[in-house]
């Protein structure tokens, strides 16, 4: 009786090490392959209401990533990157280096780990979700806070909206009582050009919020990826 009884605990304790062993061997398999997807696609929620009257505040995204740039041998991440006017980006105007590897892999885990609520790197404010505007080599100019574009070798321009591959409706503001055209949010400014390797980029809320206006174009090092689905809420479920 007591060998039987030694037996089937030795048979249980058995099981259960066997069992806390997959458990742990799934989690960092699960861990791995999220790590490995997340530099082909990155979720993102809208924090802000610099997208209205498109994209709301508490809005879910897909991004795809551009990080792969940065993996493929002989592949410049300055290249330029598969963008078209009025695709949505999420940028990332963080002002320092880039953690190391071992801060950014203890970053992944805590992320992980935590349900993504808690970051030993947190660049989240740095992160931006604008539209496309202007490519590399267009020209840029601004009438009433409607955009008109002349692409490279073209000899007229068309309005932002003649030009874009998505439908979107900016939220124009009314001009205020002291209203001045040099203001930085007036809603006009002189043409530019846009470099080799910059974007015009502008939120959908043309009133005072931060964008290509007011830090100039963005390189393409910048822009992380483009939006490619919105998962939530249900019944705004669709391309951005």
């Amino acid at each position: 009786m007591a060998k039987r009884g030694r037996t089937f605990s030795y048979a249980s304790h058995k099981t259960q090490r066997r069992r806390v062993y997959w458990i742990f061997a799934g989690v960092i398999i699960f861990f791995l392959l999220n790590s490995a997807v997340s530099y082909f696609f990155t979720m993102r929620v809208l924090r802000n209401q610099s997208m209205e009257p498109n994209l709301l505040w508490g809005d879910h995204f897909i991004f795809s990533s551009y990080q792969i740039y940065s993996l493929v041998p002989g592949l410049s991440p300055d290249a330029s990157l598969p963008l078209q006017r009025g695709n949505v980006v999420l940028l990332d105007l963080y002002p320092g280096d880039p953690p190391g590897p071992v801060l950014s892999l203890a970053d992944r885990l805590l992320r992980f780990f935590s349900a993504q609520r808690l970051s030993l790197v947190d660049r989240d404010e740095f992160h931006f979700v604008k539209r496309v505007i202007g490519l590399p080599g267009d020209e840029i100019t601004m009438n009433n806070f409607v955009i008109r574009v002349r692409e490279r070798g073209s000899a007229f321009s068309l309005t932002e909206f003649e030009l874009s591959v998505q439908d979107y409706t900016p939220g124009i503001p009314q001009n205020p009582a002291l209203w001045d055209s040099y203001l930085p949010f007036s809603g006009y400014f002189d043409p530019i050009v846009l470099g080799e390797d910059e974007y015009f980029l502008l939120s959908d809320d043309r009133s005072n919020t931060n964008d290509s206006r007011t830090w100039g174009p963005v390189p393409s090092s910048a822009i992380q990826g483009r939006a490619l689905f919105r998962y939530w809420p249900l019944r705004r479920m669709g391309r951005p």
